[in-house]
């Protein structure tokens, strides 16, 4: 079977992580695991784009190298990565040999087949996105908008990428490739983009303006655009280009990749008018271009989470503060896929308390506890009631219904799931009062169903969360003992195996408060 492959967009190293880059790398991660719960092989690919005229600028205010500058960053995402529990499987860094061969090659073999020509062209450029501007970028005042930042007249001479040469090709794409986008309000928006495509792209830089880049193997006065060549990673370090047939058959296995995870500002026009453009004058063909799964902005108190303004989340101080188990919790909880989600930190102590400490961690302890005091942790049940194996049939249709969520990249809704079941067996906790049904001899048999049931659900849903917050999912596992259900089999079972023996409940997800100071701004 061909292996998942996901990958989220490379973080540019002009700027440390922000609460943006840790949902975006959070969600992947939830659905790499995910993927692998369900038995399939996993390439999760991440990392971080070192290039560009913001990295050069910042280094030379710092009066040190571009590398250095770019690496000092990079450490950070790293760092955070590790700290949040980021399970990727290859770390792409634009400045790696392999990436620059792959670039260099690309570019050759594109200017071979005319893809590729030189210019002179003058107009409006945008230095903070590092871009040419039209007219269409106006806004209604005829004025270039705040987003563009500093924006220059420039008269130079660079190469270009035969952009309109596609313009037909890819609105046909669209129009045969519902699926291209998720959600599909964004491939409307992407088709409509589309249809207005008029120029070519610049994809180089004289480097009298910035040395900071891939040269261009075919004229050494130039480097690349740092677009072209930060999107080229998703194939470079996947295998593309690579030396020999172990590289090359990696690629083929790989690719088209699953799910491309981007935030929707790079949507348009880089990922869904420069990247498949690419491929196409690359030779890939229709079915060959991969998926995009774009996300929706996080915001604080209603205003978009950018550190121009100085409206940031730092996710290093929430994951000290709460830890990692309740941002990502949290983060994949309260953002609907692809819409925008407001920040609150009183939220992320609501989810966490109630929904994982208040219903999950209760269940967990008190079943294990209710199980070794009234049964010394062993259960043995002769015969689940109707009611019971009904209770377990839920379950099992709540692991179908979590399957089908997560097939589909709703997290949020697959997490809304899992809420369900551990609802319905706290429910069950209630309905039954196990500890009226210790005191009762004759009611020894259902004390044996109902902890088995409940013990089973607490199974289940600890099974749901694994992706989602793993360290927590584990230690319930472990706690249980027992090992997570296989999301593989459409039941996950109605029987304690033989000789089964719980073990000590502890505190799972210890309640959480707000300290003295606010973490966030």
């Amino acid at each position: 079977m061909k292996p998942f492959f996901i990958t989220t967009a490379i973080d540019y190293t002009n700027a440390p992580p922000h609460i943006g880059h840790a949902y975006e790398k959070i969600l992947a991660d939830v659905l790499a695991r995910y993927q692998r719960q369900r038995g399939r092989e996993v390439f999760f690919l991440t990392g971080v784009d070192q290039h560009g005229q913001k990295v050069q600028q910042s280094a030379e205010r710092e009066g040190i190298e571009p590398q250095e500058f770019a690496d000092r960053i990079s450490e950070k995402f790293l760092s955070l990565w590790k700290t949040l529990g980021i399970s990727y499987d290859a770390w792409a860094a634009t400045t790696a040999p392999v990436h620059k061969a792959a670039v260099q090659q690309i570019l050759t073999d594109l200017k071979d087949r005319d893809w590729l020509y030189k210019a002179t062209y003058s107009g409006h450029y945008s230095v903070r996105q590092e871009q040419f501007l039209t007219d269409k970028e106006r806004g209604p005042d005829g004025e270039f908008g705040p987003e563009w930042g500093e924006v220059i007249l420039l008269d130079e001479e660079n190469w270009y990428f035969r952009l309109s040469k596609c313009s037909e090709w890819l609105a046909k794409f669209l129009e045969t490739h519902p699926d291209f986008v998720t959600p599909d309000f964004r491939q409307t928006e992407l088709k409509n983009a589309a249809a207005k495509i008029t120029g070519d792209l610049c994809i180089s830089r004289p480097k009298s303006r910035l040395s900071w880049g891939i040269e261009l193997p075919f004229d050494p006065g130039f480097v690349t655009y740092v677009w072209f060549d930060a999107l080229i990673n998703y194939i470079s370090f996947a295998g593309y280009g690579g030396e020999g047939t172990v590289a090359r058959a990696d690629f083929e296995r790989r690719w088209p990749c699953d799910h491309h995870v981007i935030g929707k500002d790079i949507l348009i026009p880089a990922h869904g008018v420069y990247w498949p453009c690419m491929l196409h004058a690359m030779g890939f063909a229709d079915e060959q271009m991969p998926h995009l799964l774009v996300h929706g902005f996080w915001s604080l108190r209603g205003e978009k989470v950018s550190k121009s303004t100085g409206n940031v989340v730092d996710p290093a101080v929430l994951a000290e503060t709460y830890g990692t188990t309740a941002l990502r919790y949290y983060l994949m909880r309260d953002a609907v896929m692809g819409r925008d989600a407001d920040f609150s930190e009183e939220r992320l102590l609501l989810r966490h308390n109630t929904e994982l400490g208040n219903s999950l961690g209760n269940l967990v302890n008190r079943t294990l506890s209710m199980t070794r005091r009234y049964r010394e942790g062993s259960p043995k049940p002769k015969a689940l009631p109707d009611d019971l194996i009904a209770h377990l049939a839920a379950d099992a249709a709540s692991v179908k219904a979590f399957v089908s969520q997560m097939d589909d990249a709703q997290i949020h809704a697959g997490i809304e799931t899992m809420v369900d079941l551990v609802n319905r067996a706290n429910a069950l906790v209630d309905s039954s009062a196990p500890w009226k049904l210790a005191k009762d001899p004759e009611q020894a048999d259902r004390l044996d169903a109902v902890l088995a049931t409940l013990i089973l659900s607490a199974r289940t849903a600890a099974t749901l969360l694994l992706p989602v917050a793993p360290e927590a999912a584990v230690e319930i596992l472990r706690q249980i003992n027992l090992p997570a259900i296989a999301l593989t089999e459409s039941d996950p079972g109605d029987v304690l195996p033989a000789g089964y023996q719980c073990g000590e409940p502890k505190p799972v997800f210890p309640r959480l408060e707000i300290p003295a100071g606010e973490v966030t701004p």
